[in-house]
């Protein structure tokens, strides 16, 4: 089922022009992880009051945990399993370069996840753009065919899930992410 999905869509490769230049600006290692980066920056210096600033550079501490935990994460996974691109295994057109790690699960998908879970916790709008910017990230890469779905769900579920144990821990060693946030503020970083 995976390589029909990855086949069907990717049929779609070169009918409408504008929407392969779109797809592939929003598949690139720059425009999507660039894009989530200012937006937990912009999180991390907002906030109208004290309170809220401090919410929300919270939710942005525990995002960025989250990505690095998520990668530990994949680069276990990916010591025990390798699945092979769809590129390889099926004709399809690509719109972006060969990538020659594994496909399974997709790190994209763990970072985006990853900082729109985390954003969520201080800002459900942050947090549902973050995850509508996430979700397009994933469906170009299937779209341009370097990722399975279950490779982006997969991804996206590890992103989550850590930053869910991520909320729990920091909550449990408390006062050090609050002493963090204040060094930050000392030094004008926060």
């Amino acid at each position: 089922m995976d390589a029909a999905i990855v086949r069907w869509l990717n049929d779609g490769v070169g009918v409408i022009p504008w929407l392969d230049d779109a797809i592939n600006v929003v598949v690139s290692d720059y425009f999507t992880p660039v894009a989530l980066s200012l937006l937990l920056l912009g999180v991390w210096f907002g906030g109208k009051t004290t309170a809220s600033r401090e919410l929300h550079q919270r939710a942005a501490l525990i995002a960025m945990l989250g990505v690095a935990f998520g990668n530990l994460a994949v680069q276990i996974i990916g010591a025990f399993t390798f699945r092979d691109r769809p590129f390889i295994n099926e004709s399809l057109e690509l719109l972006f370069y060969q990538p020659t790690d594994s496909s399974f699960p997709a790190n994209p998908a763990v970072v985006g996840a990853a900082i729109a879970a985390g954003l969520w916790g201080a800002n459900r709008l942050l947090g549902a753009a973050a995850f509508v910017l996430a979700g397009l990230w994933g469906a170009s890469r299937v779209y341009a065919g370097v990722s399975y779905p279950t490779d982006i769900l997969a991804g996206a579920a590890i992103g989550i899930i850590v930053v869910m144990a991520v909320t729990l821990v920091v909550r449990r060693i408390e006062p050090l992410p609050t002493m963090v946030i204040q060094l930050a503020q000392r030094f004008y970083l926060a």
